[in-house]
């Protein structure tokens, strides 16, 4: 069976060799890695017939520093908020639409929190893979929710500085939208998470 043009594209392109270039870019890397992401996707749906997905990819600024604790058997779990904006724009008539902040409660296990205890800071832009969770928990006879992003991957953008620190680029600082305040935890003691409901 003679290949068709999608097979022979597919076929020749050397991952090794796109690799090494992807090293050399700054914001390409990034939009190249997320198309190379959604192909090796599309190709494990068309081969394995996976029924559903659980799929989350955010690049924002941190609204705050992270929060650490350590469990049993010395296990780091960090959870801080993280913002994403959609730009406002004029439309044809006139009409200005405000720019747009949806903020997430992200939450990282073991390794990644011990990153994120090191590195990241309020204002820090960040590169986030992951899956949403949504958990409730009971307090006072009324049955609370919240949705976290489980980070699989973490990646710090931006410079980094003599410090080791990571500097954000200035055209991208963090929107000065306030965060919304949810605990990460059902911790008994705790005040009201601000739900709703």
């Amino acid at each position: 069976m003679r290949p068709n043009n999608k097979q022979r594209i597919a076929n020749s392109i050397d991952l090794s060799e796109f690799k090494n270039i992807l090293n050399k870019l700054g914001w390409l890397k990034i939009k190249i890695a997320l198309l190379l992401r959604r192909i090796n996707f599309i190709t494990n749906l068309k081969n394995k017939k996976i029924m559903s997905v659980n799929k989350v990819i955010l690049v924002g600024n941190v609204g705050k520093d992270p929060e650490v604790r350590y469990l049993d058997k010395n296990v780091a779990v960090a959870n801080f908020p993280l913002a994403t904006t959609e730009r406002g724009f004029t439309m044809q008539n006139g009409t200005q639409v405000p720019d747009r902040t949806e903020w997430h409660n992200i939450v990282a296990w073991r390794g990644l929190a011990e990153i994120a205890e090191k590195y990241i800071r309020k204002g820090s832009q960040l590169y986030i893979e992951g899956k949403i969770q949504t958990r409730s928990w009971e307090k006072d006879g009324i049955k609370r929710y919240t949705t976290e992003i489980y980070a699989d991957n973490i990646q710090l953008l931006g410079k980094k500085t003599e410090t080791g620190e990571y500097q954000t680029p200035a055209a991208t600082q963090q929107p000065a939208t306030p965060e919304p305040e949810q605990p990460v935890a059902p911790p008994a003691d705790e005040e009201d998470s601000g739900l709703p409901f």
